[in-house]
């Protein structure tokens, strides 16, 4: 099986036990952003949680299991997406990617924020006038060394 059937056999589960992701973050004692990325294809699951996982699902299929622990390939179309959150994410980091750089790098110096030592958290703030979203970005800083 392969990331892209692993994705589709486990939303077709998660949708017949009406789980969401905080559900499943839960049953596997991880964050919901994480256990959805791994879902997605985009991370591995180490076997325990892998198997946590498929448990949660009540997917014992070896098979899937294995799909979730396999080592991804971080790739995705390079067109602009037509998924209007997603659009809207890569609109902020086109308006905002050069500010955002230019004040990382005024606090840290020159580097990046790392994609790899990183958490993101995604949280719903109630509002008068609509409730907005909150997302959270925690990523290790690494500069750039010289040799």
């Amino acid at each position: 099986m392969d990331k892209i059937e692993m994705h589709h056999t486990l939303m077709a589960a998660r949708a017949r036990q009406k789980m969401s992701w905080d559900d499943l973050g839960e049953a596997v004692g991880r964050s919901p952003v994480w256990v959805a990325s791994v879902c997605y294809g985009m991370n591995s699951a180490p076997p325990e949680m892998a198997k946590a996982i498929a448990d949660a699902l009540s997917l014992d299929d070896d098979a899937f299991i294995e799909a979730l622990k396999a080592y991804p390939t971080k790739t995705w179309d390079g067109a602009i997406p037509q998924d209007p959150l997603i659009y809207r994410l890569y609109e902020v980091v086109g308006v905002y990617g050069p500010t955002l750089k230019d004040v990382i790098q005024e606090k840290f110096g020159d580097g990046i924020m790392s994609a790899i030592d990183f958490s993101m958290d995604v949280e719903r703030e109630e509002d008068p006038k609509g409730d907005r979203v909150r997302i959270t970005m925690n990523g290790k800083f690494l500069p750039y060394k010289s040799w």
